[in-house]
């Protein structure tokens, strides 16, 4: 079978989505009874919600776990080039095949109703979870967390709230309390809850949450520590301290990531090799990826690029800091946004760290800020800027000024996915 056949079904469930978005369980609870409850028969599961750091925290946890030998399922979104990206079986991306007869069958057993995108393909990837033999399942939050479709757990063997920031207004409140509130909505009765570095504001709403519930808590700053010293990653905790080599994930967010990451391992029991890989073997695309080979690097050998999904204040934050770490060179942004993002948020942090944007419109997508808006908002946050008709236009004029500059393609995961399509 070809991609075809999951790109047709995908976008047949497409036309299953209610005409109003309202953020409720009860849709995945009607297919996922009809399925047979599938949820109820998962490994362990190790629940991640947040604003940032989720997609990284996932991905050392899994590194760790696969190191430690263990059989890892993995879901996580949204996809950046092809949508068998969400679904890792055992270790594996779903295969056509496989990914095919899943949504075929869920289609099928929704018999026409109502549902979201996320919703059903949510439910498609629980259902292939349950079908393959694993000793753990990553179950990343798509939005929020308490009327996220992956909140269906009775009792998961872990929970993770990455740092929270505003982020989503229109669907998880105006406020630092209300978006935590929400995300802090994977907690359950009992179950171990990791919270990475968070805001006064938020911290207090997580935790006030578990302790309602009796979920004993390990919180960054409090129960463990995570930092930079001496080119090393130091950890420690009431077990004692782990000496690591930095994160091969760059920028110093990731110290954080990892923290967490090492206190979800120490939770579940791992040990020295598991701790190792997590923070030298994690792998995840777009998040200050270095490009190095593909028809973009062709068209620049000189220069030096650099991919990042990040698209709102906090990652805006985290680049910015990267940048600040990487050897002295010019620097110059290309840059494509979402209408729905905060657009001054995430460029004012970049202000002091590129000398100029060029600003494009995101291909195919409907929601694209166009490029005229961000070149405009770029300049009100202090950056120079113009635009481009595409990505490949805005690199040749950089790369015609100064052949070697560093480049960094930027503002959003629908470009960063747009990218690695074309870059193969």
């Amino acid at each position: 079978m070809s991609a075809a056949n999951s790109d047709a079904i995908l976008a047949r469930m497409l036309a299953l989505h209610p005409k109003i978005i309202d953020l409720t369980l009860d849709r995945v609870w009607r297919l996922l009874k009809a399925l047979g409850n599938p949820q109820d028969a998962l490994p362990p599961v190790i629940h991640i919600a947040g604003t940032n750091g989720k997609g990284s925290t996932q991905a050392m946890i899994r590194a760790g776990l696969e190191a430690a030998g263990k059989r890892v399922h993995a879901y996580t979104s949204p996809h950046l080039a092809r949508f068998h990206e969400r679904i890792r079986l055992a270790g594996t991306l779903i295969t056509e095949d496989a990914l095919t007869a899943i949504l075929d069958e869920c289609y099928a057993v929704n018999g026409g109703e109502a549902i979201t995108y996320f919703e059903i393909t949510t439910c498609a990837a629980i259902l292939a979870f349950a079908r393959t033999p694993a000793d753990f399942v990553l179950l990343e939050v798509g939005l929020g967390g308490r009327l996220d479709a992956t909140n269906v757990l009775e009792k998961p063997a872990l929970t993770i709230i990455t740092p929270v920031s505003i982020d989503h207004q229109q669907y998880l409140g105006d406020t630092l309390a209300e978006i935590a509130g929400e995300k802090a909505g994977i907690i359950k009765r009992g179950v171990p809850c990791i919270i990475g570095p968070q805001q006064q504001a938020g911290l207090e709403v997580i935790e006030a949450r578990a302790a309602r519930l009796g979920a004993p808590v390990m919180a960054s700053g409090q129960h463990w520590h995570a930092r930079e010293e001496a080119g090393r990653l130091v950890f420690e905790d009431e077990r004692g301290l782990l000496d690591l080599p930095l994160p091969n994930l760059p920028g110093p967010h990731q110290i954080e990531n990892a923290g967490a990451a090492l206190a979800a391992l120490r939770a579940l029991g791992m040990g020295e090799a598991a701790f190792e890989a997590a923070v030298t073997r994690a792998d995840w695309p777009a998040r200050m990826q270095r490009l190095r080979q593909g028809p973009l690097i062709d068209a620049a050998p000189g220069a030096e690029l650099w991919l990042d999904g990040g698209h709102n204040p906090a990652a805006g934050q985290a680049i910015a800091a990267t940048l600040d770490r990487l050897p002295e060179r010019p620097t110059r942004l290309i840059c494509g946004m979402l209408n729905t993002k905060d657009i001054a948020g995430f460029m004012r942090p970049l202000a002091g760290h590129a000398d100029g944007l060029l600003a494009v419109s995101i291909p195919g997508e409907a929601n694209t800020l166009p490029a005229e808006d961000t070149a405009a908002a770029a300049r009100k946050a202090g950056i120079s800027a113009e635009t481009a008709a595409s990505v490949a236009e805005a690199l040749a004029k950089i790369t015609a000024q100064d052949p070697t500059a560093r480049v960094l393609i930027c503002g959003s995961l629908y470009l960063a996915g747009a990218i690695l399509r074309e870059n193969g």
